[in-house]
């Protein structure tokens, strides 16, 4: 593929060029695109995260993108979720379920994983979670081919009020944050990869991570 391996997707939510230029700076080639088609051929798929729950879903859905990510998964594609990107592959969520077309207090996910996304709820701590927080490798995370030479509570930069529900099995995490609760921060499952945080602002660990998800792309 001329343009690069790594297709970044473009769902009209934001600036995706600092996850195209992690991905060039980890030793990748990486494009966005908004085709489904580049979703489906590319051999390594990123959605990043900007935007919410709701408007991104509604979005993919109507343009084809989320039949492409799923397909893509399905073909055994490597697969990395970032922020709102993690969140989508999951069942369900609760981000302007008042407002959304779906009706009922949960918008559907892509249903790739199991389990639900929630508000980040406190009387003390402000809320969205910005800044630098610590991830905790579960022993899943120790196996982890997207978190090797990752270290234990590395620092990590996050921007959300949403995060994974206690309803995410146990089985597919491999990090987790504490902030307002506990929630799981990095998720994998087969050829499928996720982290709450975002590794293109997380300097050199952040850059780690990305070089790790190249690595897996190439084999």
């Amino acid at each position: 593929m001329v343009r690069g391996d790594i297709v970044v997707v473009d769902y009209h939510k934001g600036n995706l060029q600092s996850v195209v230029r992690g991905i060039n700076a980890a030793g990748g080639s990486a494009y966005e695109s908004d085709d489904p088609r580049d979703i489906r051929s590319s051999a390594g798929v990123i959605l990043p995260g900007v935007g919410s729950f709701e408007d991104a879903l509604t979005y993919m859905r109507s343009t084809g993108q989320a039949d492409a990510v799923v397909d893509a998964i399905n073909a055994g594609k490597p697969f990395l979720g970032i922020c709102l990107g993690l969140q989508v592959l999951f069942e369900r969520g609760t981000e302007h379920a008042e407002h959304s077309s779906f009706g009922g207090e949960w918008v559907p996910g892509l249903g790739v994983l199991p389990g639900s996304v929630t508000r980040l709820e406190s009387k003390t701590l402000k809320v969205p979670h910005v800044g630098w927080d610590q991830a905790y490798l579960t022993e899943l995370g120790g196996a982890c081919p997207l978190l090797v030479d990752v270290p234990e509570g590395a620092n990590f930069y996050f921007t959300h009020s949403y995060a994974l529900a206690d309803d995410v099995p146990a089985s597919v995490v491999t990090a987790r944050t504490h902030y307002t609760r506990s929630f799981a921060s990095a998720v994998w499952h087969d050829n499928v990869f996720g982290v709450q945080f975002h590794p293109e602002k997380s300097s050199r660990t952040g850059l780690k991570i990305l070089q790790n998800f190249v690595d897996i792309v190439r084999g």
